[in-house]
């Protein structure tokens, strides 16, 4: 390998950079008061098998009421993907990202669910939820 191709490797990309100092962060609620809900989905989840090594692919779905608080997509995205090399299970990634999200954001209530890609003949899909305290369906 030549020392350009060496220091090329070393080199962190804009992207992982970008990955790497990335946090979720939120903007105000332009409609607080009013319950709705905000569905998203990142088809693109990656983590590796704490057991394995081998990769683990996703669809992560978040449905979520905000209260004052909404997650911002771009930082979203990005700490989706700092998960893509990390060892984690698919019950622990999916219970990580719930923790995360209710930290930053506060919502309601928020749904996640990660639908993992079969291997080994195996689907996995994981479903976790959180109710603010306090809060009953139908208000607002």
């Amino acid at each position: 390998m030549s020392d350009s191709q060496t220091k090329e490797t070393k080199e962190m990309k804009y992207g992982e950079r970008a990955i790497i100092e990335g946090q979720l962060i939120t903007f105000p609620n332009p409609r607080p008061g009013r319950i709705y809900d905000i569905d998203i989905t990142l088809p693109e989840f990656t983590c590796k098998c704490p057991f394995s090594g081998y990769p683990d692919f996703a669809t992560i779905h978040i449905n979520y009421c905000p209260d004052q608080k909404v997650v911002e997509l771009k930082a979203l995205k990005l700490y989706i993907n700092s998960y893509r090399d990390r060892y984690i299970s698919h019950e622990e990634a999916v219970n990580q990202i719930l923790d995360d999200f209710v930290a930053v954001a506060d919502p309601l209530y928020v749904t996640i669910k990660g639908d993992f890609n079969p291997r080994g003949n195996v689907h996995t899909v994981v479903t976790v939820k959180y109710t603010k305290p306090g809060f009953k369906a139908g208000e607002g």
